[in-house]
């Protein structure tokens, strides 16, 4: 072969080369590459929900509400499983179920089992004296004994020395004086699961109810500052900011079935065991997690979320 016919067949070669390079380049950029680890969790974190752990230790600041709130729990379950009654206060250091005991799950009949005598039922909360005390108790010290299978941080249980009971510390408002005399502005109100429901602030909805967020509400958009009223007549039962992603939190029980939750607030006005009156200022709007000035509002139906605007007046 000549010199000529060398390079010419070099050049035929180098070019194939460099269209091959090309193509592998192309395809690399047009196909995304694998998510790492990491990041699948992030993508699908703001759609999951923990599941309620078998126990859940009392800590400052707590109240039944609060804690099954934050677990999408029913709170008179979570009172019943406990043996908790009115008026349902908690202790820092109590040990709650949050799923039901054995003996109040349903029945699974089975062919040809034999009958067994049922076991006595036990009392449901037990309490770890290793932190109980402390500022921001929510109930009288804790008498009861651990059932069988309840959690706890030892098998046997530990029984605390008698003690003068605590008065419930209620977790104070950043109060307003004018709060609760301010006139209620009048409004459109439904009816629905019975209560009159009235839109708790002004503003458009930024966004909708998402069965698959963690955080089940909607997002009122609106101005920093800006008044966030009572959805319908009830009892305050959590004023903190206790739950994460929540910030600045108010729960209202409008019935044993109904609550109202008010996050992202820059001020609280009221406070726990508060009357409030549909329409009575609770609230001074503030931002999320994101810098949005909102409110992220829910109702809870026998501690489920559910759409508001399926209980809202029509505007």
């Amino acid at each position: 072969m000549t010199r000529t016919g060398c390079n010419a067949g070099m050049t035929r070669t180098c070019r194939a080369a460099a269209a091959t390079l090309v193509l592998v380049v192309l395809a690399g950029c047009g196909a995304p590459g694998p998510l790492m680890p990491d990041q699948r969790a992030s993508s699908t974190a703001e759609s999951r929900t923990p599941p309620a752990p078998e126990a859940y230790k009392v800590r400052s600041g707590d109240t039944l509400y609060s804690i099954a709130f934050g677990y999408g729990l029913d709170w008179r379950r979570v009172a019943r499983w406990n043996d908790i009654s009115a008026p349902y206060t908690i202790h820092v250091g109590d040990w709650l179920r949050l799923q039901a005991p054995p003996d109040m799950r349903p029945a699974v009949v089975a062919a040809e089992t034999p009958e067994t005598a049922p076991a006595p039922a036990a009392k449901r909360a037990t309490r770890d004296t290793s932190d109980a005390g402390g500022s921001g108790s929510r109930a009288a010290p804790a008498t009861r004994t651990p059932g069988p299978g309840a959690a706890g941080p030892a098998a046997t249980p530990v029984q605390p020395e008698p003690r003068p009971q605590p008065a419930v510390v209620r977790r104070p408002a950043v109060s307003d004086d004018n709060a609760e005399a301010a006139p209620v502005p009048a409004a459109a109100t439904r009816n629905v699961a019975g209560v009159a429901w009235r839109w708790p602030t002004e503003g458009g909805i930024a966004r909708g109810f998402n069965t698959g967020a963690s955080r089940k509400g909607i997002l009122i958009s609106g101005e920093g500052g800006q008044s966030i009223r009572a959805a319908a007549d009830g009892e305050v039962v959590y004023s903190g900011n206790g739950l994460i992603g929540y910030g600045e939190l108010i729960i209202i029980k409008h019935s044993d079935r109904m609550l109202s939750a008010y996050a992202h607030n820059r001020e609280r006005l009221v406070g726990e065991g508060q009357k409030v009156r549909s329409g009575q200022l609770i609230a001074r709007m503030g931002s999320d997690e994101r810098e949005r000035f909102v409110l992220h509002f829910e109702i809870r139906r026998d501690g489920k979320p559910d759409d508001p605007v399926n209980y809202l007046p029509p505007r």
